[in-house]
């Protein structure tokens, strides 16, 4: 089914048909010593040459793993419902960006253009637009074919966007590969399944004070790899363990820290809000560092490039990172917010309009995987960044009696369908 929550299911050891990346690291640490869990991963998800992302992406069900849109069409229509609700309580701007960060085959982003057909008399004197954030180029087409039917022509070098083409929709999309190229704009972010890929650093406590875990060559058998302590503090340790930190085992990713950090600042700028939707915990949790191939659980130093690694987000870094520039909202688990969201009431309309008894049981396996407690339901959470005037009036300290209060935010309470 879906990528695990972390400690689920047992390891699949894989044969490594192809060991490319592991030569290329082990010559690599040969040559260097030790590398930190962060360069790991990034070598082995992101390297230009044989890197899981950059020749894979395995998303869907001949990949590795499958994501809730893949899953169920509801999902990322109740996401457009939230976009289409956040952008109503804000005023209705007269243009709004759609950005999503790392947008997998381009299902979410598909589904959430649907909505916004339907509802386009809602929408009719708004200006929107897509941007993708993606950096595997096998994606990217694979988006492309999705989202336009294929129409897409590259754009000239001197531009941020590498990509562009027009949705089936009609509404322009195009292709970045980092954030910082998006331009500035009123604009609803999407991470979905995005912050859990990103480069972890992995520390344990010992007698002598915190150590990095650090991936090195394993003595004993020349091709296979192993953790191991860093013998003294590295700059990792100093800069990223919190003095009132009480877990023996940290996980802390600080290219999250970087992103949010610049959403945070892009909507206090700008305006807008940012979605996250991942599987992680509010600074609880120790060790969720993992892999998967072929929908089951792998054992993240086998065979390096040829499975996704990922590690559960810690949503209290996130909120610590928004720094005050943004509000937070939650985390609150996927079940709790997409009942908020109505997913009850369309799965009744879905199921009264669907003919015959396959598409019904469909429709009730999905909503199961999503729903669930044991499957997707607790372990994935959403998370919001706001203004911060779009929870507290700016002047409300003064005069609380003149204001009306502001419409709750839907998804963290209940939507509220007029």
């Amino acid at each position: 089914a879906a990528r695990l929550c972390s400690g689920a299911g047992g390891e699949a050891k894989a044969a490594d048909g192809d060991g490319a990346m592991l030569r290329h690291l082990t010559r690599k640490l040969r040559a260097s010593g030790p590398v930190t869990v962060a360069e790991y991963m990034r070598e082995a998800l992101t390297n230009p040459g044989q890197g899981y992302y950059t020749r894979r992406g395995g998303v869907g069900e001949s990949g590795d793993f499958i994501t809730s849109p893949e899953i169920s069409q509801v999902f990322g229509e109740l996401i457009g419902i939230w976009y289409i609700s956040e952008w109503m309580a804000m005023g209705k701007p007269n243009t709004f960006q759609l950005v999503e960060l790392g947008p997998g085959r381009g299902t979410l982003t598909d589904d959430i253009l649907r909505v916004f057909k339907q509802l386009a008399s809602v929408l009719s004197k708004c200006d929107v637009s897509v941007h993708l954030v993606e950096v595997s180029p096998k994606l990217s087409e694979i988006q492309a074919v999705m989202l336009t039917g294929g129409k897409v022509q590259p754009n000239p070098e001197d531009k941020s966007a590498y990509m562009k083409g027009i949705s089936k929709t009609g509404i322009p999309i195009f292709w970045y590969r980092d954030i910082q190229d998006v331009p500035p704009g009123y604009s609803f972010y999407l991470a979905h399944e995005f912050f859990d890929a990103l480069p972890i650093h992995k520390f344990q406590r010992t007698e002598k004070g915190w150590r990095e875990v650090l991936v090195d060559i394993d003595p004993e058998v020349p091709d296979q790899l192993r953790f191991v302590l860093s013998p003294s503090r590295t700059p990792a340790t100093q800069n990223f363990i919190q003095p009132e930190e009480t877990r023996d085992h940290v996980e802390v990713c600080p290219e999250a820290g970087v992103i949010v950090q610049r959403l945070a600042s892009r909507i206090e700028k700008d305006g807008g809000a940012a979605l996250v939707a991942d599987y992680g915990h509010d600074g609880t949790k120790t060790d969720t560092f993992r892999g998967f191939r072929n929908h089951k659980l792998h054992n993240v130093l086998s065979a390096p490039g040829t499975a996704d690694l990922t590690a559960d987000v810690d949503f209290s870094y996130l909120r610590k990172m928004a720094q005050g520039r943004a509000a937070t909202l939650g985390p609150i688990k996927q079940r709790e917010f997409l009942k908020n969201m109505g997913i009850d009431l369309r799965l009744q309309v879905l199921l009264q309009n669907s003919g015959d008894t396959a598409t019904r049981e469909q429709l009730l396996h999905s909503y199961d995987m999503l729903m669930n407690p044991e499957k997707m339901g607790d372990c994935f959470n959403f998370f919001a960044l706001l203004p911060h005037h779009r929870l507290v009036h700016p002047d409300k300290k003064d005069k609380p009696e003149s204001k009306s209060p502001l419409p709750p935010v839907a998804g963290f309470n209940e939507l509220l369908l007029k």
